[in-house]
């Protein structure tokens, strides 16, 4: 897993118009390739009778899958303009989908590259991006007599207070940037006065919005 990445909300759209052309972006995070082609398809299948579906994805931790597709137009003006769009911003797992429609006037390949890159742009502005964060979720066992004090210490702290079950002891569970482990361990012990058990259980990514 990686300490932090970007990528887009979920899912949006974003229309322009550029010299009478529509241009209607499409954008969602994908993190498989399957998933991406799903989404290209749906497009495609939802505007049939546009005049080009352009398309580019960047798939993985590593970029490993990056594809792109101008569907007709020129060579190179709307699929590597869109895919250079996503590494520019440094997004993973996103796909997107310029669909256009001509307006009859020819934007010559200088403006198509231009047209294409915008409305990924515009698209990705208007669906809005992340950054997930990898965190532990740490397990804190206690008496119940130190509930109200560990609830209000960790609410107020930087780190983020996930859920809490009320069982024989109370279980607070806390997310916690990875790397920050031995610092909350630490924390949480002089807060206790070693009265409590301290437990790393799973990693996931914790979202922010950018």
């Amino acid at each position: 897993m990686l300490e932090n990445y970007f990528t887009v909300k979920r899912e949006g759209s974003k229309e322009i118009i550029i010299q009478k052309s529509r241009f209607i972006g499409y954008v969602k995070r994908c993190e498989t390739e399957e998933a991406a082609q799903e989404f290209i398809a749906s497009i495609k299948k939802k505007h049939a009778d546009a005049n080009h579906n352009c398309s580019a994805y960047m798939i993985g931790e590593q970029n490993l899958i990056q594809k792109a597709h101008d569907d007709g137009e020129p060579s190179g003006t709307a699929g590597v303009p869109m895919l250079e769009v996503l590494k520019k911003k440094e997004l993973k797992d996103t796909a997107v989908v310029v669909t256009r429609y001509f307006g009859g006037t020819k934007l010559g390949t200088g403006g198509l590259i231009r047209a294409y890159s915008s409305t990924v742009s515009e698209a990705i502005n208007e669906t809005g991006i992340v950054e997930r964060q990898k965190v532990h979720m740490m397990k804190v066992k206690a008496d119940y007599t130190l509930l109200g004090k560990l609830e209000n210490e960790i609410r107020n702290s930087h780190f983020h207070l996930s859920s809490i079950e009320y069982l024989e002891h109370v279980e607070i569970y806390t997310d916690v940037i990875s790397g920050e482990e031995d610092e909350f361990t630490s924390w949480i012990t002089d807060l206790t006065s070693g009265q409590a058990e301290i437990e790393p259980l799973d990693y996931s990514y914790r979202e922010t919005i950018i």
